[in-house]
């Protein structure tokens, strides 16, 4: 077993700030949608993904894997915005045990109410702390990161056996 490359000084502030900064985001985003329309950051990126497709309906396996939520979670979520009329599920005509999430018109109306507070949010808090070329460096790192984590297998990475340290 190889032993534990520990986090630098240097990237052990990195790795910290960047879940500081993750963690608070998310925390002024669902505060926002919450405040706005009553969603959660799920369900709003659920209606968000719809609405990119111009009859508003995915399947629900693809929405699944474009939020990166288990399929158990997304039907939870979808049963929710369901309840409020802002999705509808219908079933696929050429496979009958495929299954749409398509967006309601009433869907679309929260959607255009709640998006302007949502970009606010991300603004102030993130993109317009950035110059342009921090956002574009930040795109790249962000990419890289979604590349090897959907490259890796499956299941935890094998380190040096717990509790092990540098002595």
């Amino acid at each position: 077993m190889s032993e534990t490359r520990w986090l630098g000084e240097s990237e052990m502030a990195m790795w910290m700030a960047y879940l500081s900064a993750t963690h608070l985001l998310e925390r002024r985003v669902e505060d926002q949608l919450k405040v706005d329309s009553g969603l959660t950051h799920a369900q709003y990126e659920i209606l968000a993904r719809l609405s990119e497709h111009p009859d508003g309906r995915l399947r629900m396996t693809e929405l699944a894997r474009r939020l990166i939520i288990s399929k158990s979670g997304l039907t939870y979520q979808i049963g929710q915005l369901e309840r409020r009329g802002l999705v509808a599920r219908t079933t696929c005509p050429s496979d009958e045990r495929g299954v749409f999430a398509v967006l309601t018109e009433e869907g679309s109306r929260c959607l255009e109410r709640t998006a302007p507070g949502h970009v606010a949010v991300v603004r102030a808090f993130l993109i317009d702390r950035l110059t342009p070329e921090e956002v574009e460096t930040m795109r790249r790192i962000m990419t890289k990161a979604v590349a090897a984590i959907e490259a890796a297998p499956a299941g935890p990475l094998r380190g040096s056996p717990p509790g092990k340290r540098p002595g």
